[in-house]
């Protein structure tokens, strides 16, 4: 199982384990695939070192970790590895209601901002994030998956804790853990993970933590806080086998996250999504902001490096904010940050938030893996990495690229899932991509790159198609195709899951972030 195969700026990629009906029970503590923190002295330790310093392509030590103690993040990693999978969805919050709840409800101190959708939470949570963190506010941000390493999903002030910390966290909360593994069942590793987040948070102790549900919503690990303010971004159709066949199911377990009395900031929505999002709110007495009515974008301009932005808040309407992130759908995931921000905080017309600070926010944003610049020299094709992995993040990528961009050749590396609508994600970049080199990530999902090849030769036409099966070179050629014409205004887009992205950062020597 790949340790960060989940989803983009959405639900997890990861398939669910279970039978026909999606959920299933998890297995008894001690069987197969579960295990101990090792000691530091263990031979895993010793084999996690041998590996970092030895291996032909070392897992790089962060700046703020010791050897021994990256090594021993690493050995707690792969013992979470043997847990059941992080997306592992049963119809119940028992099991993560009991281990918060030995944890001394952790969850409970500090106001929560919860995003759930298809597309664009985490880009949207982190601005979130920067506002509130500009505003004065000591912040946490929980979010899901990670794009190269696990440390990456709970942030502390805008930045992921340390190895170090990470190993604190978890040998804090295993005996509540494992008291909950023998008394109800198995905690899979995203329920271990968002009770570690939830314990940092208060641990901190942070004035606000936004949250990114990891699948769906309502049986969501983390829909056991409740948001004093529930985002729902842009739904689509995505994880049809667990999340029903049709957007009005997805959306109805999505809504899950609206609670009693909370605020729904509602990004803009097909018609019936948005009256079943509305009807939520009006079961549960919630307040509604829906974009295009008291809030949205009301002008964007392409820049240099992003775009500039007028947005309608909650408080009123704040110009001239520069974005340094690419696409429409950005521009949208900041105004939708913006009001939940506003919120959280009760800001409005008679008490806005400060403009000055919302436009240093969004100046500060970085969503790695969007739409990344990864190479940018003259003479040389611009590389880019994106993590779109469903037929509406690609074509979100596709009309960014076309939007914001003025390439004479563009050329695409993709590496898919199996189980993913994989024709509709090629249907959608092939009017946008000259050529593509097929290939595969690390994921065991991972579809085969002869497989994928002759797909993509029934989309672009097999002339416009190569096949090769390591990521690596499959960016060399694509690198050089794109260069064939000269080196100006040519580009190569790296994507088609969340591993690819990840992946792509590391073999250009990007850190995690």
């Amino acid at each position: 199982m790949s340790p960060r195969e989940d989803g983009y700026d959405d639900d997890y990629e990861e398939g669910l384990v279970g039978p026909d009906d999606g959920f299933s029970e998890a297995p008894e503590p001690g069987a197969e695939g579960t295990g101990e923190l090792p000691d530091p002295e263990d031979a895993l330790i010793a084999r996690v070192l041998d590996q970092i310093r030895g291996a032909e392509t070392p897992d790089v030590v962060p700046a703020q970790s010791t050897v021994a103690g990256f090594a021993e993040f690493l050995a707690v990693d792969a013992v979470l590895d043997q847990r059941w999978p992080e997306t592992v969805m049963e119809p119940s919050l028992e099991k993560m209601r009991a281990v918060v709840e030995l944890l001394g409800d952790p969850h409970r101190g500090y106001p929560v901002v919860h995003l759930t959708g298809t597309n664009g939470k985490t880009s949207t949570a982190r601005m979130i994030d920067a506002i509130l963190s500009e505003i004065g506010l000591r912040t946490g941000r929980y979010t899901s998956p990670q794009l190269q390493r696990t440390t990456e999903r709970i942030n502390i002030d805008n930045r992921p804790i340390t190895a170090e910390r990470f190993v604190e966290l978890y040998r804090d909360v295993l005996p509540y853990v494992e008291l909950v593994d023998q008394r109800i069942g198995l905690l899979s590793k995203f329920e271990v993970l968002t009770a570690m987040g939830f314990a940092a948070f208060a641990d901190a102790p942070v004035e606000a933590a936004v949250l990114e549900v990891g699948l769906g919503g309502s049986w969501d690990a983390t829909n056991v806080a409740d948001g004093d303010v529930a985002v729902i971004t842009p739904i689509g159709i995505d994880h049809v086998k667990f999340l029903g066949a049709d957007v009005l199911s997805i959306a109805r377990e999505k809504s899950g996250i609206i609670k009693p009395g909370a605020v729904a900031v509602l990004a803009a929505q097909d018609t019936k999504v948005a009256e079943l999002l509305v009807e939520r709110c009006v079961e549960v007495d919630a307040q509604v902001a829906r974009e295009g009515a008291e809030f949205g974008v009301r002008e964007r301009e392409i820049a240099v490096g992003g775009q500039r932005l007028s947005l309608q808040g909650l408080g009123g309407q704040v110009d001239d904010i520069f974005l340094p992130l690419h696409g429409e759908y950005q521009a949208s995931n900041a105004a939708l940050a913006l009001a939940a921000a506003e919120a959280l905080v009760g800001a409005g017309p008679q008490q806005p938030i400060d403009p000055d600070a919302i436009r240093a926010a969004f100046a500060s944003v970085r969503s790695p893996g969007r739409l990344e610049r990864l190479v940018s020299e003259p003479g040389r094709a611009s590389v880019f990495a994106d993590a779109a992995h469903n037929p509406a993040g690609a074509r979100a990528l596709a009309g960014a690229l076309t939007s914001d961009f003025r390439f004479e050749r563009l050329v695409g590396v993709l590496a898919v899932l199996g189980d993913k609508d994989v024709r509709g994600i090629l249907t959608e970049l092939e009017p946008v991509l000259q050529e593509v080199v097929v290939t595969t990530n690390s994921s065991p999902r991972a579809m085969d790159p002869d497989e994928l090849g002759a797909l993509a030769s029934e989309v672009f036409g097999a002339q416009r198609v190569s096949v090769e099966t390591e990521l690596a070179r499959a960016v060399e050629q694509a690198v050089e195709l794109a260069e064939e014409s000269g080196g100006s205004g040519v580009g190569v887009v790296i994507t088609g899951s969340v591993v690819t992205a990840g992946e792509a950062r590391t073999l250009y020597g990007k850190e995690p972030s």
